[in-house]
């Protein structure tokens, strides 16, 4: 099997001397743009990665991934394929991008590892239950209106959702069918949900200690599934103090 290319799944949009690097995981139906504002925000502290699924923006050609482990080992193939960062690398995943991040993490050890791993609006593992398969677009669409997140001009728009329909449906179903890989991390997980968040209610985020040896924080912002983006400011000062607090590199602790 050829070699992941690491060009082709992760996106700089902001160059920088940074030493530290922050790697972010979207959500489903998101692309490697999503990430921008936060890396306009720390790139002076942080060389921000965006990964980018196939499927998407540039990469609309290729056809998704449907299944998240399979997602998750060529993210962490691509990872390896260079040279690790010369600081900390910290990992950042929304939704179903920390379910991914969460994966990923598992699979990395030593220097390509995490230092630190935040997961926003995303249940802990162990809390995740049965995913809800959604048969339709309509009932796709529905999905992505109610959490909010999405322009609900490009849901109105018939030609834009012919272009992002296949990544969501591809998406929803990694979703659907993901169970959990075993293991535990051993580096710093930082937890992140909204109060009022329907798909991370906090007393199944704050489950994710259970999944690390490492230091736990939960963090609980005020808003929906999608309160990270009215409090940029909050998740760029949090990111930054852990690029200045962790160690070189992480380690996950077995993966079954």
């Amino acid at each position: 099997m050829a070699a992941v290319n690491q060009d082709a799944w992760l996106r700089r949009y902001h160059p920088t001397d940074a030493r530290a690097e922050l790697v972010c995981f979207p959500h489903a139906g998101g692309a490697a743009g999503f990430w921008r504002p936060l890396s306009a925000a720390v790139h002076a502290s942080l060389d921000v990665r965006a990964v980018q699924y196939p499927g998407r923006q540039d990469r609309y050609r290729e056809p998704p991934v449907r299944d998240l482990h399979r997602l998750a080992d060529l993210v962490a193939e691509a990872l390896a394929s260079g040279p690790p960062p010369a600081g900390p690398r910290i990992f950042l995943g929304h939704s179903m991008g920390a379910s991914l991040a969460h994966e990923v993490a598992l699979r990395l050890s030593g220097r390509h590892g995490p230092a630190a791993l935040i997961v926003s609006g995303r249940r802990a593992p162990s809390r995740l239950g049965a995913g809800e398969r959604l048969e339709t677009d309509e009932a796709v669409i529905a999905r992505v209106r109610a959490l909010g997140g999405t322009d609900p001009a490009v849901l109105a728009d018939p030609d834009l959702l012919e272009v992002i329909l296949p990544a969501l449906r591809a998406d929803y179903a990694a979703v659907a069918g993901y169970v959990p890989g075993g293991g535990l991390l051993s580096c710093r997980v930082v937890a992140v949900t909204g109060d009022s968040d329907p798909e991370a209610p906090p007393e199944d985020v704050r489950a994710w200690r259970e999944h690390t040896t490492g230091p736990f924080e939960l963090r609980v912002l005020p808003g929906g599934h999608f309160s990270l983006n009215d409090h940029m400011p909050a998740l760029a000062e949090l990111v930054v103090a852990l690029s200045s607090q962790a160690p070189a590199h992480g380690r996950a602790v077995g993966r079954s």
